[in-house]
């Protein structure tokens, strides 16, 4: 059984406003309060990000609150270090998307499975990819 999980940036969004877009398997994991579940900074930096340029529309309520969203998920915060960043620059690795590269390299560092929907993940033979 999986004990902890970090959580890619629209898994976090899906669970806080639309969790019937995740699978049965992922809210069940989701609601276990025996699975850690971690958020990265990255994911508040994307959210951010994505909100400014128009593509993220809607989600003033969780950039104000994001850290009391994440504690309300029951999950911790994963800030970002110099090893991951540093590892996320290094990722030999088709895929130019900076959030995706630094959620990657944190799941690997970490050793942390990584819930996700996004296909481009399984690409990553060093990821265990947990379906969104």
């Amino acid at each position: 059984m999986t004990r902890a999980l970090l959580l890619d940036t629209h898994v976090l969004l899906w669970a806080l406003t639309q969790p019937e877009k995740l699978t049965a398997r992922a809210r069940l994991l989701l609601a276990d309060r025996k699975v850690d579940l971690f958020v990265s900074a990255a994911s508040a930096w994307e959210i951010a990000t994505k909100h400014r340029i128009g593509k993220l529309p809607g989600v003033e309520r969780i950039m104000s609150d994001f850290e009391q969203h994440v504690d309300r998920l029951g999950a911790h915060t994963l800030s970002i270090t110099p090893a991951h960043a540093l590892a996320a620059g290094q990722l030999d690795w088709h895929h130019r998307d900076p959030f995706d590269r630094v959620l990657a390299a944190q799941a690997q560092l970490e050793q942390l499975p990584f819930m996700t929907a996004d296909p481009v993940f399984g690409e990553r033979a060093d990821l265990t990819v947990v379906p969104a």
